[in-house]
């Protein structure tokens, strides 16, 4: 038994009408809701093979059909294939989630995660490699009242940290800009770790203020430090509560835990080469996660490639999905070109 052209198209509102509902879907709702073009018990046969064939599932014996997995994989596959031969198409609704002037790194990703999170009413997350070999960009010092000032970092691929160091308070607003100067012109283009190593040997050599010096070295190990691990954003954990599926508390207990391991996380985000892909319950390889599904968009920052995605349902509307990952990825990507 093959799928045909009208088992396909009975598949597909099958599908859709639950993505909608989240309740079995019978003949006669096919048929009132779409133009089939034939009867309801031709419908009922063409389930009836459908059911045989392991895509469609049936709760109880009077109930109407659920997709399977194996449904929801057809239909993306049919989905990703229609695109496949031109870009995909955009979601012109996330321009209104991004102001590009001025973002800086951390401005795009909270942005990115909250854009998906809102569109898809899914739980969006987004996992950043980690950068060992993240370089200074520039450095600079503000005065602040009693004998401080703001230290601030910025690297190569938009990282910003500051914080609030001692120095001598003969050190007005030119002298802060001339050490400012100096230190950005001599460690612009090193690595974090190179940079602590610059400092400890001038430090030993120099007659400049020693709290400055160390102070741009601290900062600069920690920031080595949290370069060195991936890190993960994750906005809308709660939206998976909206979803009859999840209604069960251990099964959303089960969710929301994932949701704190940054390890299963960071697995279950695991990027490929297509522009938008989509893994599906088993597939997950996580069989606590088996009735959730996962749709990933890379984007690429400071020569690295991260991951935006969404985990929801298997009954999730696949099309919007993955047209908003797209767009908010090369929206990302476009801007992290522009911090850089």
């Amino acid at each position: 038994m093959t799928l045909d052209e009208r088992k396909l198209r009975i598949l597909s509102a099958i599908i859709d009408d639950y993505i909608e509902t989240a309740a079995p879907v019978g003949s006669r709702t096919i048929t009132r809701r779409h133009n089939i073009g034939v009867s309801p018990a031709t419908i009922r046969n063409e389930m009836s093979d459908l059911t045989e064939l392991g895509y469609l599932d049936q709760p109880h014996v009077s109930a109407g059909r659920v997709p399977s997995s194996k449904a929801y994989r057809l239909y993306v596959d049919r989905l990703l294939s229609a695109w496949s031969d031109s870009e995909l198409p955009v979601d012109p609704s996330v321009n209104e989630y991004f102001d590009e002037k001025a973002l800086q790194m951390e401005d795009i990703v909270k942005t990115a995660v909250q854009a998906v999170s809102s569109l898809t009413r899914l739980t969006a997350v987004a996992v950043l490699p980690g950068q060992p070999e993240m370089r200074i960009a520039t450095l600079q010092l503000v005065p602040m009242p009693n004998g401080s000032a703001l230290l601030v970092i910025v690297t190569d691929s938009g990282i910003v940290r500051d914080t609030v160091i001692h120095v001598s308070r003969r050190l007005d607003m030119d002298g802060l800009y001339a050490i400012s100067r100096t230190l950005t012109e001599n460690m612009a283009g090193h690595t974090l770790m190179e940079v602590q190593a610059m400092l400890d040997a001038y430090a030993a050599r120099s007659s400049a203020d020693q709290r400055v010096l160390m102070g741009v070295r601290d900062l600069a190990a920690q920031m080595a430090r949290q370069a060195s691990e991936d890190s993960v954003a994750v906005e809308g954990a709660h939206n998976i509560l909206s979803y009859p599926e999840f209604s069960d508390l251990d099964k959303a207990r089960t969710f929301l835990s994932t949701l704190e391991a940054p390890d299963r996380l960071i697995s279950l985000m695991r990027d490929n080469d297509q522009p938008v892909s989509v893994r599906i319950g088993t597939e997950l390889g996580i069989p606590d996660m088996a009735d959730c599904s996962v749709v990933n968009a890379g984007f690429s920052y400071g020569g690295c490639c991260g991951t935006l995605g969404v985990i929801g349902p298997m009954r999730m509307p696949y099309g919007q999905v993955m047209r908003t990952l797209y767009t908010i990825s090369q929206r990302m990507t476009n801007l992290f070109a522009e911090v850089r």
